[in-house]
């Protein structure tokens, strides 16, 4: 019997799927056994744990790499090279073509006298004064304008105003004179810069010629001087005048130079009393035709 036994148990351990039990019932022992499936590791436990989701930096590093391979494959698809999102526009030239109006650049220290001259030819030949000065002091002046600090420093300095605001100012005047009939123009103490000159050609006219008043540095400090009386202007005083006497040689005088080299400057000597700078103002503009 114990041999019965002890074979059991080694088919039971043989096999490793019988459950044997030993059930004892009076005089003898018989085996009760039930087969039982094998227990295999489940699909779940021998699955591998997913990996963690990749860092987000690392995302946007691949969507831009991808972006940009992108953009070159269809630069070389294309044939094109990139453009910027706003283009520059065309220059379209001036406002006014050539002979359109007829504008006469009016310059010379100050004091020089440019002002009493541009009246006297405004009353007998018809012309329209445009003193850049008198704009850009009525734009100082005028409420709301956002230039109108700026201004006021430059002028209390004795710098010149950024040209933007000049032209744009000399623009608006010359397009509503022209509206009303009027095409001769003196713009007096403009250009002071090369920039201003070669900007007012390109985007409004080019000028006829430059009337260029020659007068000695003491003699229109004493004008000025006198004028500063009953002025009330912030820059007649000395200190401003020294400044500005100083930014017309550095600056004005360039551009007095490169119009002269084009064979298009009337020099006239101020210096004398106003009837006989007249005479020869007249002169000069009969010589060119006006």
């Amino acid at each position: 019997m114990i041999s019965r036994i002890v074979t059991a148990r080694t088919m039971a351990r043989s096999v490793g799927s019988v459950r044997t039990t030993l059930i004892r019932e009076p005089g003898s022992l018989r085996f009760n056994s039930s087969i039982t499936k094998p227990k295999f590791p489940s699909s779940a436990s021998t699955t591998p744990p997913p990996p963690p989701p990749p860092p987000r930096g690392r995302i946007l590093i691949g969507l831009g790499l991808l972006a940009a391979a992108t953009s070159m494959a269809a630069v070389f698809y294309t044939n094109k090279s990139p453009v910027s999102a706003v283009e520059p526009q065309p220059q379209t030239g001036p406002e006014f073509p050539e002979n359109k109006i007829s504008v006469v650049f009016v310059l010379g220290g100050p004091g020089a006298g440019k002002g009493t001259q541009c009246a006297k030819l405004v009353q007998q030949k018809g012309f329209v004064h445009l003193s850049a000065g008198d704009l850009l002091r009525a734009e100082q002046a005028r409420e709301g304008s956002k230039y109108g600090e700026l201004i006021a420093t430059c002028i209390k300095d004795g710098t010149i105003v950024p040209q933007e605001v000049t032209l744009a100012l000399l623009k608006q005047a010359i397009l509503e004179q022209f509206q009303k009939g009027s095409t001769r123009f003196l713009v007096d103490g403009f250009p002071r810069k090369m920039d201003q000159a070669l900007s007012f050609e390109e985007q409004i006219a080019k000028s006829a010629f430059t009337l260029f008043f020659e007068c000695p540095e003491q003699v229109m400090l004493a004008r000025l001087l006198e004028r500063g009386k009953t002025s009330g202007r912030a820059d007649d005083n000395v200190e401003s005048i020294r400044k500005r006497f100083k930014t017309f040689i550095d600056t004005s005088m360039p551009v007095v130079d490169y119009f002269d080299k084009q064979g298009r400057v009337v020099k006239v000597r101020c210096d004398h009393p106003v009837d006989q700078v007249y005479a020869s103002v007249l002169e000069a503009l009969k010589q060119r035709g006006i």
